[in-house]
C-alpha cells in the first residue's frame, strides 16, 4: 500500500459521554452488535443472545489472566510527599518494574511507604521508557498485602472509582499478572458459559498478561512505526490440542477479546497449527494481516486510532468496522472497558 497506513485512517467521532464509566449491574445485559465481516451487515442484540450465533463444535478461546490491584498510593519516606506506583511486571522475587509518579522525585535510592508502612519500597534504578525497578519489603504474603492496599489500575479514560474490585475481573480469571482486564470477557457469567457448553461449544483457556501498553496511544502518523508493547503468554498442550482439533473438524475458533486473539495468532504457525508453550509477544495486527487460527472475534468497542480498532479492522475490513462504529455511536452504544460488545463473524 503506497504511503503506508495512517493513524487518521482509524479515526471516528466518539462523544465522550459514550465512554462507560461503570459496569452494568448484570454482566450479560450489555448490548451486542453483530458484524458480518464479508457483507458489512450489522444487527443489534443483547449479549446473553451470544449463544444464537455460536454452533455446536465451535471453540471459544478465553484469556484467564487475573488483574492484580496494581495501583499503590503512598508517600516518600522523610518528606511525606504523595507518590503513586503502578506495578507492571514482576522481574524476580520482590523486585518489580513499575511506573512511578511523580517520576522526577523517584530517583534510585528513594524510599517509599504504603499503608502506614505495611508495605515499603526502595527505588533501585530507572529502566527503559522511564519505568522504575523497585524492591518491596513487607511481612507475610505479598499478594495479600497488595490485595489490602492496592487499587484496580483502571484505564485513564475511566475516571470513577470502582465500587467492587471483582467487576474488573472475568468470572474465570485464574492466573495473576495483568495490569488491565481482558474486557471482552467481562460479559460472561458462569451460567452463560454453562449454557454454551450445554449447546456443544468448547471452552479453551489461554493466558496473556495484559500490560498497560494496551492503552498506549499510537503517536506516529505512520501506523507501521508504532512500537508495540510486549506481553507474556502461555498456552497449555491441552488448549493447543483442543484448538487444533476444532480446526481439523471444520468448526470455528472464536476468540474472546483482542488478547486471546493475539495469543493464539502468536502461537500459530503458517499452517494455522497452534503450538503449546509460553513466551513474550509483541504481535501488532493491522489491515493486511492474514489470520492463521482465528475465525471470529468477540470484542468491546475501542477508542479512535487505537491498535485495538486496527486489529478489528484487520479482520473485518476498515470500511466495515468504521461504518459499524458510526452505527454504534448513533445507537448510543457504551464504549471501552465497561461498555458493550461486538461479535465479528
Amino acid at each position: 500500500m503506497s504511503g503506508g497506513m495512517l493513524k487518521s485512517d482509524f479515526y471516528f467521532e466518539l462523544p465522550e459521554e459514550l465512554i462507560a464509566q461503570d459496569p452494568l449491574e448484570e454482566r450479560t445485559s450489555s448490548r451486542l452488535l453483530v458484524l458480518d465481516r464479508r457483507s458489512g451487515a450489522v444487527s443489534h442484540h443483547v449479549f446473553r443472545e451470544i449463544a444464537d450465533f455460536l454452533r455446536p463444535g465451535d471453540c471459544l478461546v478465553l484469556n484467564n489472566t487475573k488483574v492484580i490491584p496494581a495501583r499503590l498510593l503512598g508517600e516518600r519516606e522523610g518528606t511525606g510527599a504523595h507518590v503513586e506506583l503502578l506495578l507492571l511486571k514482576r522481574k524476580s522475587g520482590d523486585v518489580w518494574e513499575t511506573l512511578a509518579r511523580p517520576g522526577k522525585k523517584c530517583r534510585p535510592g528513594t524510599k517509599l511507604s504504603f499503608g502506614d508502612g505495611l508495605l515499603k519500597a526502595e527505588i533501585l534504578e530507572t529502566v527503559e521508557e522511564g519505568n522504575r525497578l523497585v524492591r518491596f519489603t513487607y511481612e507475610g504474603i505479598f499478594e495479600e498485602v497488595l490485595d489490602r492496599l492496592g487499587e484496580m489500575p483502571l484505564p485513564p479514560y475511566i475516571t470513577r472509582k470502582l465500587q467492587d474490585k471483582n467487576r474488573y475481573q472475568t468470572v474465570y480469571a485464574k492466573h495473576e499478572g495483568s495490569a488491565a482486564a481482558p474486557t471482552a470477557g467481562l460479559h460472561f457469567t458462569e451460567a452463560l458459559l454453562g449454557q454454551l457448553e450445554a449447546k456443544g461449544v468448547k471452552l479453551a483457556y489461554v493466558t496473556l498478561h495484559v500490560g498497560l501498553g494496551t492503552f498506549r496511544p499510537v503517536k506516529e502518523e505512520n501506523v507501521l512505526e508504532h512500537h508495540m508493547h510486549s506481553e507474556h503468554y502461555q498456552i497449555s498442550r491441552e488448549t493447543a490440542d483442543l484448538i487444533n482439533r476444532t480446526k481439523a473438524e471444520g468448526s470455528r475458533i472464536v476468540c474472546v477479546g483482542t488478547t486471546s486473539c493475539r495469543t493464539i495468532e502468536s502461537a500459530a504457525d503458517e499452517e494455522g497449527i497452534v503450538h503449546p508453550g509460553s513466551g513474550d509477544t509483541d504481535i501488532f495486527i493491522y489491515p493486511g494481516y492474514r489470520f492463521k487460527a482465528l475465525d471470529a472475534l468477540i470484542t468491546n468497542f475501542h477508542l479512535p486510532e487505537s491498535t485495538l480498532i486496527m486489529l478489528v479492522s484487520a479482520l473485518a475490513g476498515r470500511e466495515h468496522v468504521l461504518a459499524a462504529y458510526e452505527e454504534a455511536v448513533r445507537e448510543r452504544y457504551r464504549f471501552f472497558s465497561f461498555g458493550d460488545a461486538m461479535l465479528v463473524l
